[in-house]
This record gives C-alpha cells, structure tokens and sequence, in this order.
C-alpha cells in the first residue's frame, strides 16, 4: 500500500513539473532603452517577478489555459497580451510607450519667451525686469533685452521682429490696455505706465500666437498680476525722482491694496546735464487700488484702478521758424479701470472673463498750434474651454473692442475737430490636440468685424511642437493677423481696411540643469498696409491699402545660471532684414525704426559676503536708416549705432530695507537717432536740420525700499533681486 501510494505521489509532482510554463522576456521604452523593474505578472494569479537591470523578466506557473500577461512601469502606458499557458516556454519582448501627463507634455514656443508658469521653461521673470540694468526699472525696456527687439532710443517704445510700436499689444490679466505707455514729446522716449512689481508672470510672444489674441501684427506681451499676499505689508520706495507708499491688508479670502506715488524730475535735472531745455521737468502723480477676492476654492476675481496725472515743458528748435526755441508742453491725464474673473464652471469647465476701461487726453502746445487728443476705450473678453480627453482641449470665446478717438487742433486762427467711433467684435476658437507627450498640435481661427471699417476678416492660426529629448523641443507656428490702421489716419477715412502680417516660425529650443537655448527663424509677410496718396490729409481720397513688406531674421538667446557659482548672464542676438512701401514711402524701403544687428549681454552675480546683488548691460545696435529730404535717396542716411554700458546694485541693509543705485551709459558712448528737418525748404532750397538726441547722455537711479509687517522679516527683495 505504501509503495501505491508514493508512486501517486510521485507521478502528480512529475505531471506538475512537466506542466509548468516559463515566461520571459525584456522590457524597453520605444527609444529602445531598456526598463529595469518593470513588473511582469499574469492577471488574477501571485505568478509574476520584475525585471533586471537589463531589462530582462523570468518566472515559472503552473497555471493552464489562457491568462493575461500584464507588464508596467511608472509612468508608461500598460501593456498586457493574452497567453496560451500549456507547460512550454514563452518569449515576448515589450515595448512601453510614455504615458501622456500634460505636465510633462511638450508645450508650443515658437516666438514664445514665457515666466511665471513651471510647466515651461523660465527665460525672463518679473523680478529681472527690474534687476536687468538699463531697464530703469520699466516693462518695456527690460524687454529690450530680448532677442527679435530692437532699442529705438527715441521712443523706448516695443519694436519687434521688423515691426513698428504700434503693432505689439498688451494686456493685463487678459484684458486689452490701450494706452500702455506714457505721453511723451516728439523724439523723447517714453516708459510704460505700469510698474513689473505689479505682476507675477510674463508672456512675452514675438510671433504666431494664439487665435484667443488679435488686433497685433507683431507682438503680444501677457502680464498676470500678482495673487494673495501672505500678510499685511506697508512699502515706502524713496527714488531720487520720487516716492511711493503701498499699503495692503488681507483677510481670509481676498486682499487690497494702494498706493500713492509722486515723482518730480526737477532736483534730478538740476544735478545731472540734460540735451534738452527743461521749462517744467516732468512732474506726475499716481494712485492705484489692486482688489482680489476668492469667489470659490477655485476661483479669483482681481480689480485693478489707477488714476495718472502728468505734465511737462520741453523747449525744442523749431525748424520751420528759423530754429528757434518754441515751448512743447503737454498735460495727461489718463484713468485705466482692469477686472477679471476665473474660475471652474463643474467639473471641467473653465471660464476666464476680462474687462478694461481707458479714458485718457492729451493737452498739448506747441508755438501756435493748440491739440487735445482723447481716447476712450472699452474691451470685454470671455473664453470657456472644456477638456474633451487629456489629449484634446478646446478652447473658445469672443470679444468687444471699443474706441472713441478724437482730436481737436487749433492752429492760428483754423480749427479742426475730427473724431471716429469704431466697434470691433470678434470670435474664436482653438484645440490642443496631443498625439503623445512629444508631439502637440494647436489649431484655431479668429473672425473680426470693424463696423467703422465695415470690414470682416477670418484668421486661420496653426502651430505645432515635437519634443526630441526631455529637454529640447522644436516648434513651428503659421497665422494671419490683423489690425485696424493707426487712429491718425482712421480720423480722416473709413473706407481702408485692417492692415494683415502672415506670420512663419520655426523655433529650436531645449534647457536643462539652469541653461536655456533658444533658436528661431521667422519671416514676416505684410499685406494691406496704408499708403498716404500725397493728397490732402484730410481727403478720404488720399489712403489706400496697396502698402505692403516683409521681414525676415534669426533671433539667439543663451541664459545660463549654473557655470558661474552666484552668476547669471544671458546673450541675444538678433539679425532682422526688413523692408516696406507704406505711409508716405515713395517705394519698397528700409524702415527707420529697424536695426539689422541688435546684441545685449546681461550679466547679474549675487555676493553674499556683501548681501549686494550687481548686474551690467551691454546693448548695441547697428546703425538705423533715416530720411533727409535734401538728398535723392529716400531713407539713405544712417545714424550712429547705438551703445551703451548699463549697471546696477542692489544692498541688503537690513533684513527689510534695501538701497538700490543704477547707471544707464557710465561710459559715455554718443548715440545719436538721425535728424529732424523743417516742413518746408529755406531760401536756398535746403531743408535745415538738429540732430535727436536723448534726453541726456546718462541717467542715474538711486533709492531705498522699505518694507514694514508685524513678522518684519519680508521685504522688497523679490522687487529688486
């Protein structure tokens, strides 16, 4: 009996043996590299192992019949195949495909130089706006140190890509700002109203940008203000042109802040030597309320008001009055209203509505002539957009463009008052379609209607990215854009039509380990542009639309912030080629405001042992074109190239007080930005000239930052550092 027994015994560990199937194999991702502890299992059973560091799996089951053999990584998409287990040996080789997280998904950057959002990568932030030596502390000129602008030192306006300043747009939290920048006089250059400390993040896009913004035909520039403050605060800035207080105070669910700020260039002018003659220096006063509110644990509601007040008076030569001194003086008033909304509509729905309101005038005279200029201007935006899947998002929405410009001119003893009212209404839509991690396309279209212009236009946009490696990525972006023609000539006639760019871009991109990389080719097609006939201004008769141009570049940018322990440097570049028939242009030439050769070196170095932070700026320019009316070259003369050596500082005295100090051209480089001519010829025929020149050669900052809370460890270092 015993012997019966153990020869059953026997036989069924044999069978069991005998049916045991092995199953094994190797793991890799699509690139080929292989996957060490991958898990390999079969479903519903304890049978499974991980593989090794080559990637390679092997166990043994004992199971019969069919089971499915399941294999996963973190984050890689699940691969399972169904298997026939029948006591042999199984080889299967699998291949994971990268599970899409839109995290780590490419984003599009083509024309694209973006902070504040670490979903992508960080070329320029706020606080560099004010750190980046010769920016003074304005918006506009530390974007000057990006690739694809150029430093026309005579405005201090944006000039993007071989476009003129009238063709980039701002907005603020997603509302249009109509007036963005200060009233200035003729070839004196202007700041932008708004102080960088305001915001949290910047969009700066250069070109092909979203179907959600239009109206621009080279640029758009995103500012988001900031949020919740984490506690009460007091700040008092003392400049030598000025003082400012902000006080905030928080509550559970929102926070407000004002602030009070006058400035008065006479003491500075007094100290430092100017190349103009100063009547009034520039005197101004602001004040501002900043609102937010949580209405939801996902959404915010911000309002932003600031009322401006500013005058001055300039004397410059006039040409046509033998080149005498004649006072310039203006008087600005302006009243800038902003709010915003953004929230989640259910689980998946997301609205974000904006609004602004401008009221703004300019008082200005000039040797017999008396002009006041008003604008008035409304905008309303609101956009849903609703994820279909992860891989495909879409986004629409509409909005209102609302302009009231008028100009009344009194010169001697003729009046004119002109003024246009004009609505433009727009929709649009777009989709962000991914077909995996690496590869994003977006697709949309805008459709405006001017009812002044009695003009509609569809605008197709169409850009795309394919990420190479986890670092490096490509993108290119294709578009139509339009913009109603400038207010001057919109006074006299509606009977031209917006003016259009077709936009290429082809952009390389790629940062790791705190250096970023960045390379774009565009080319820029003009179309529609308005042409002055040479007839009477005031003619409906002398504008047509037969104006057109191009232009075409390489924009480099380096940043670098590990090599150098403390430093921070970065390196643009940009080559533009462009060229118009537009305005009163006789023929196809090189526009006055655009520089073949642009270069900026920024460098900025944190020594703690001194608690300072100092940063230099070099800026140069290849020389512009400009037009004398004496020769027979239309736009044949070039001006000096433009230089300058800027530099800053910033000390940490305190814990909550700092002192800053900046430098614009310490060395004393010339820069000249052509000439000005009279309006009629002399005697002999010529047309008599004085070169424009900057307010003066050098312009120096210095201040303190003081910044009072019940804790007294915050300060104004995120402003200034």
């Amino acid at each position: 009996m015993k012997r019966t027994i153990t020869a059953i015994i026997t036989i069924l560990i044999s069978l069991n043996v005998f049916s045991q199937t092995i199953i094994m194999g190797k793991v890799s991702e699509e690139k080929g590299d292989v996957l060490p502890g991958a898990s390999a299992y079969l479903k519903g059973t304890y049978d499974g192992t991980t593989s090794n560091e080559n990637g390679e799996f092997k166990f043994k089951t004992s199971k019969t019949g069919q089971f499915t053999l399941a294999v996963e990584f973190m984050g890689f998409e699940p691969f399972s195949r169904m298997l026939e287990l029948k006591g042999d040996t199984i080889r299967i080789n699998v291949e994971l495909k990268e599970a899409f997280n839109q995290l780590n998904a490419v984003t599009i950057t083509a024309g694209t130089f973006e902070a504040g959002d670490k979903k992508r990568a960080v070329t320029i932030t706020p606080r560099d706006m004010v750190t980046t030596a010769g920016a003074a502390g304005d918006v506009y000129g530390a974007l000057q140190s990006l690739p694809g602008t150029t430093t026309n030192g005579e405005s201090g306006r944006l000039f993007v890509k071989g476009g003129d300043s009238e063709e980039s747009q701002t907005y603020i939290d997603g509302a249009l700002v109509s007036v963005p920048y200060n009233s200035s006089a003729p070839n004196m250059a202007t700041r932008g109203r708004f102080s960088p400390f305001m915001f949290k993040g910047t969009m700066f896009s250069t070109g092909g940008y979203s179907a959600e913004y239009g109206q621009a035909l080279s640029s758009v520039l995103l500012l988001n203000t900031n949020d919740m403050p984490e506690e009460d605060q007091l700040d008092l800035s003392f400049l030598m042109v000025g003082v400012e207080a902000a006080g905030t105070k928080k509550w559970n669910s929102g926070a407000i802040t004002g602030t009070l700020s006058y400035n008065n260039l006479k003491p500075y002018m007094s100290l430092v030597p100017q190349n103009y003659h100063w009547t009034d220096e520039p005197e101004s006063t602001n004040g501002a309320i900043s609102f937010r509110q949580k209405t939801s644990k996902t959404g915010m509601f911000k309002f932003y008001s600031s009322l401006d007040n500013g005058s001055f008076t300039v004397s410059q030569k006039n040409l046509d009055a033998g080149g005498q001194l004649t006072d310039y003086k203006l008087a600005n008033d302006n009243v800038f209203m902003n709010a915003s909304w953004n929230d989640k509509l259910g689980e998946k729905w997301a609205i974000s509505s904006a609004a602004s309101f401008t009221n703004n005038k300019d008082d200005i005279h000039f040797d017999q002539t008396h002009v006041v200029k008003k604008i008035q201007a409304n905008y309303l935006k609101s956009t849903l957009s609703y994820p279909f899947s992860e891989k495909f998002i879409l986004k629409f929405g509409g909005e209102l463009f609302a302009k009231t410009f008028s100009q009344d001119a009194q010169i001697g003893s003729e009046i004119h008052n002109n003024s246009f009212t004009n609505h433009t209404f727009s929709g649009f839509t777009e989709a962000q379609v991914y077909a995996s991690s690496k590869f994003v396309t977006r697709i949309g279209a805008r459709v405006e209607y001017s009812d002044y212009l009695n003009s509609f236009n569809f605008a197709p946009r169409l850009s795309t990215a394919y990420k190479i490696s986890d670092k490096s990525q490509f993108s290119v972006a294709y578009g139509w854009f339009y913009q109603n023609p400038v207010d001057n000539y919109l006074l006299y006639t509606n009977r031209i039509k917006p003016e259009r760019a077709d936009h290429y871009t082809f952009s390389f991109q790629s940062s790791a380990n705190d250096r970023t990389i960045k390379a774009e080719l565009y080319y820029k097609d003009y179309r529609n542009l308005v042409k002055f006939t040479g007839g009477e201004f005031y003619l409906p008769t002398s504008y047509n639309n037969f104006g057109s141009g191009y232009a075409k570049g390489l924009d480099l940018f380096w940043r670098d912030k590990k090599s150098i322990k403390g430093g921070d440097y970065w390196i643009s570049y940009s080559f533009v080629d462009a060229k118009r028939d537009y305005r009163n242009f006789p023929h196809e030439a090189i526009p006055s405001f655009t520089s073949k050769h642009n270069l900026s070196i920024v460098y900025k170095h944190w020594i703690g042992s001194l608690r300072s932070y100092p940063g230099v700026n070099f800026k140069y320019s290849s020389p512009r074109v400009y037009n004398d009316p004496n020769s027979s070259v239309f736009n044949g003369e070039k001006m000096l190239p433009y230089r300058s050596l800027d530099m800053s500082w910033s000390f940490l005295y305190r814990q909550n007080i700092i002192f800053y100090f900046a430098a614009n051209n310490i060395t004393g480089f010339k820069n000249e930005f052509g000439r000005t001519y009279a309006s009629t010829p002399d005697v002999s025929g010529n047309y008599t000239s004085a070169a424009v020149e900057p307010s003066s050669n050098r312009f120096f900052v210095l201040g303190c930052f003081i910044t009072l809370t019940r804790k007294g460890s915050a300060n104004q270092l995120d402003k200034i550092n």
